[in-house]
């Protein structure tokens, strides 16, 4: 079954902009606040390396599949995996794995909004002054005080989900497409900036030795675990977002070389942001390895202490706004689709209704950090639970089922008539994403539910 040319969603415009919208689900709070911690803790330049190997032979090729299923069905993720199971004559089991996807970006859409609505108040806290002079202890105090007050986290919560329901409800070209022409073009200005300023206060020597100098000694099976689940995760894989969005794309487009594209523009994203924070990092004797506090806590002590650190530091907490803003939209969009198709609502009241099941699941979330903090359930909150069923269990898994459908399910001459690309390109994509990828994204999920390394 060769898709219908266009969705009843629309289309992208052009090659570039599909470029820019899939680059900026995939560009979020996973390349600009975790790729730098994780980084750190895993020893710098070797664990770039190994990360850039494994975008190649396990985030691009179940990339290329989500595409390619996503412009061959050209439907929500729910409704495409339920019509190309029954074209390759596969049981209707296979649309589960639809739903998977799209479950897993609704709950990680509603504690993402949490977060981001984090980065949303620190635009305005560091631009009014209030990190100046700031130590660690009183930056640890202004991070908990932001946290433990749930009145003001629900209401930066509600203030990024309607900019994120606000550009859904406009549909793809008047609003997916319109929001990413200007928000990745400053998002990449915001980025260069903030390289340009970090070279002038930093210590920008020691991060470039620090981000790009392999020491191989520091190579070890968590490294290149952490590497996996990195790769897997800042591409946005497994949470049906990359499959909405291929539906939306042309016939014309080849999926491969704008896919490689995508993967290395937000690999340059993640590698900038790296170019971002640690020049700062070094020069202010700071700890790389800080963990999710590198951001929050730890930067905003060198911003009150650096010459324009209340402009610079707004701006980067605007440019992590930004990208978590255009991830977030991706997250709305294949749940928004799904609702139109089964009940032929208009967009408009299909993504106010997704956002605001989102936006309530979301209230969870922001009350671990405050009122709920104490209600655990085998040692985690409402939020870890919600974080760890989405992002640890519902991707991987997602991901490999995409990987094994695609790989294993489809006709080849289905899969070869979507790629149309050359004969050998073809064959190393099938290769990888019927061995490479499914044993990579296993390792990730076995991993990451500490079954590997003896986790608990």
């Amino acid at each position: 079954m060769a898709g219908s040319q266009v969705s009843m969603h629309g289309q992208w415009s052009s090659r570039w902009v599909f470029i820019m919208a899939a680059t900026g689900s995939a560009v979020g709070l996973g390349n600009i606040w975790r790729f730098p911690y994780v980084t750190g803790e895993n020893g710098g330049g070797a664990f770039v390396l190994i990360y850039l190997l494994c975008v190649v032979s396990v985030g691009i090729p179940i990339m290329i599949a989500e595409v390619l299923l996503g412009r061959r069905g050209r439907q929500s993720p729910i409704n495409t995996m339920r019509d190309l199971a029954k074209a390759e004559g596969r049981g209707p089991q296979w649309r589960l794995v639809g739903w998977l996807g799209v479950s897993a970006g609704f709950l990680i859409l509603s504690f993402y909004s949490v977060v981001a609505g984090w980065s949303v108040a620190y635009i305005f806290q560091v631009a009014g002054g209030v990190f100046s002079g700031a130590t660690a202890e009183t930056s640890a105090q202004h991070f908990d005080e932001l946290t433990g007050s749930a009145p003001r986290l629900l209401m930066w919560h509600s203030v990024f989900m309607v900019l994120v329901i606000g550009v859904v409800a406009r549909g793809v070209q008047g609003g997916l497409e319109r929001a990413v022409k200007w928000l990745m073009p400053a998002l990449f200005i915001l980025l260069v900036a903030m390289v340009a300023y970090a070279m002038v206060t930093g210590d920008f020597s020691s991060a470039l030795n620090y981000l790009f100098k392999p020491d191989f000694d520091k190579i070890s099976g968590e490294t290149v675990l952490a590497a996996l689940g990195q790769a897997f995760f800042s591409l946005s894989l497994g949470m049906g977002s990359i499959i909405v969005y291929g539906a939306y794309l042309s016939k014309e487009t080849s999926i491969v070389q704008t896919t490689f594209i995508i993967g290395a523009v937000d690999t340059l994203v993640a590698l900038l942001a790296g170019l971002v924070i640690f020049p700062i990092v070094f020069a202010y004797g700071l700890e790389p390895g800080s963990g999710p506090g590198l951001v929050f806590v730890s930067l905003t002590i060198a911003f009150g202490q650096m010459p324009g650190g209340q402009i610079f530091g707004s701006l980067f907490f605007t440019l992590l706004t930004v990208a978590a803003w255009t991830s977030a939209i991706s997250l709305l969009e294949p749940v928004t689709a799904w609702l139109i198709e089964q009940f032929n609502w208009s967009r408009l009241k299909a993504s106010m209704l997704a956002g605001f099941g989102a936006w309530l699941l979301g209230i969870g979330s922001l009350l671990s950090f405050n009122l709920w903090q104490d209600m655990k359930l085998y040692g985690k909150d409402f939020f870890g639970w919600t974080e760890f069923l989405g992002a640890t269990v519902m991707l991987p898994l997602g991901g490999l089922f995409i990987a094994i459908f695609a790989g294993w399910r489809m006709a080849k001459r289905s899969t070869a008539e979507e790629l149309a690309t050359n004969a050998w390109v073809y064959t190393a994509w099938r290769v990888l994403v019927r061995f490479a990828a499914p044993v990579g994204v296993i390792a990730i999920f076995l991993n990451a539910i500490g079954v590997i390394n003896g986790a608990s």
